[in-house]
């Protein structure tokens, strides 16, 4: 079996891990993908409450047409219940440009203890793939705020959301 199959038999079943880098053969492990079908997945609101069009799976699914988008108001978040203890390291979110955030606050904590923040993101206002770095932190649970939406309403539509890291 090549190392290339590998790790995409290790990969979470909604998205493969990225390829190792071809060039260096001591390359560190690539991050894997942490969201799998076994995450819970809880969002603050989902627009006319129209889950079927609009819910939080098509954050999920790879499709390039579909999204969750939030309905009205401030402080719109994701919170995801990891099925075993992961150690984040990345988060990828792709937003529709004029409905993204200017602010995002990641908190996270084990399971039975309270919410703690990890860090604060400063994503643009762009329709592209954004990729942030996070201080490596162990967590069972994973809340993203938006806290600042670039839209009047304060509608949030996220296209794609990967949180990277590994599993513990």
């Amino acid at each position: 079996m090549l190392v290339k199959d590998h790790f995409k038999q290790l990969a979470c079943p909604l998205y493969p891990a990225a390829d190792p880098d071809p060039v260096s053969p001591h390359a560190a492990m690539p991050a894997e993908a942490l969201i799998c079908a076994d995450t819970a997945t809880r969002v603050s609101s989902v627009l006319n409450r129209d889950v079927k069009q609009f819910g939080k799976q098509h954050m999920f699914d790879a499709n390039e047409e579909t999204c969750w988008n939030s309905d009205q108001g401030a402080r719109q978040w994701v919170a995801l219940d990891f099925p075993h203890t992961v150690k984040v390291s990345q988060l990828h979110i792709q937003f529709q440009g004029g409905f993204s955030s200017r602010l995002c606050t990641l908190e996270g904590c084990r399971t039975g203890e309270e919410l703690v923040k990890i860090s604060e993101l400063y994503p643009e206002d762009v329709n592209a793939m954004q990729r942030f770095e996070v201080e490596e932190t162990a967590l069972d649970k994973l809340k993203i705020t938006f806290e600042n939406s670039t839209d009047f309403f304060g509608r949030i539509v996220v296209y794609h959301l990967r949180v990277l890291g590994e599993r513990l």
